[in-house]
């Protein structure tokens, strides 16, 4: 799957009585696209997937899927702790018309063994009728994927890649010195997408581009381009922004801002909870200072002063 620039990790959007607004779904995919985007990830982290149920799982998928109609690649999170039930559920998930890829993650709370993981891996990508990215996520799982398994799995023909959101940037660029070519390495935090790019790395999977879509797109296209003061320009100038979004748990400020714009209604299912007064309140004054509650993000040009 020859997949490279910015994705993003699109959130799942709750009305007020926690029901999916599949409206928002479909009006957020067309602003990512329309906005430059090159593939949306449904259904993952910061999806809030461990707080869908099967039946809306695979009914946001198909929301974002028919909206996106062949425009970017759609990728769907399917993570489990069991690996029969990840295997059913990829299965299914791979009857999906239109869906191009599955990303998973490690088992959660398991906190398997090395073997264990790429065995687990092994099984899902053995059922998947789809190309599959594996998705090491630690700080939420409790297991790490050592890059030797990552390269044990690399080998495997239906796994195109990886997102890796370890932080460890040792152990990315291990990864994308040993693998294959074709083996596609994405930065999980925004933060590190221009060390991973410049390692090698194919691009981002971005929570930010929820609400800077043109220009993490932007950032991440001009660092794939070796025009690196235009991505750094952009990284410098949204970088509070961006580490704005981890001042609580992900995806809650993300969703604050969301609805400060007007974009969705905000409501995040529990044990989530929605941001704070006080951190509501500093979201709103940093992204008045951005232009984003109008929004009109500073152009390509506009940053040349940064």
């Amino acid at each position: 799957m020859d997949l490279q620039g910015c994705g993003t990790a699109i959130i799942t959007p709750f009305r007020s009585d926690n029901s999916i607004d599949e409206p928002a779904i479909s009006s957020l995919v067309h602003w990512q696209i329309d906005s430059g985007i090159s593939f949306l990830v449904a259904t993952g982290s910061t999806g809030e997937a461990s707080t869908l149920t099967e039946s809306e799982t695979y009914r946001v998928i198909e929301t974002v899927v028919g909206t996106a109609d062949g425009r970017v690649p759609v990728i769907a999170g399917c993570t489990h702790n069991s690996t029969a039930e990840a295997v059913a559920r990829v299965e299914k998930l791979s009857q999906i018309p239109g869906l191009s890829g599955i990303l998973t993650a490690n088992p959660f709370y398991n906190k398997p063994p090395q073997e264990g993981q790429y065995l687990h891996f092994k099984a899902i990508a053995d059922a998947s009728h789809l190309p599959v990215m594996l998705y090491n996520i630690p700080g939420r799982t409790a297991a790490n994927l050592e890059p030797a398994t990552v390269l044990r799995l690399a080998e495997h023909p239906k796994i195109f890649g990886i997102k890796e959101s370890s932080g460890n940037m040792a152990q990315i660029s291990e990864i994308i010195a040993s693998a294959p070519r074709n083996f596609k390495v994405f930065a999980g935090d925004d933060s590190l997408a221009l060390p991973v790019i410049s390692q090698g790395g194919a691009g981002l999977i971005s929570v930010g581009s929820n609400i800077i879509p043109r220009h993490m797109a932007e950032m991440v296209a001009s660092a794939l381009a070796n025009d690196w003061p235009t991505a750094r320009r952009i990284q410098r100038h949204y970088a509070k922004f961006l580490n704005a979004l981890y001042w609580e748990p992900n995806p809650a400020p993300t969703k604050a801002i969301l609805n400060l714009m007007g974009r969705i209604e905000g409501s995040l299912r529990l044990p989530m909870m929605e941001v704070s007064p006080v951190t509501r309140r500093k979201l709103d004054i940093l992204i008045g200072e951005l232009g984003l509650l109008v929004d009109t993000a500073p152009t390509g040009e506009d940053l040349r002063m940064f």
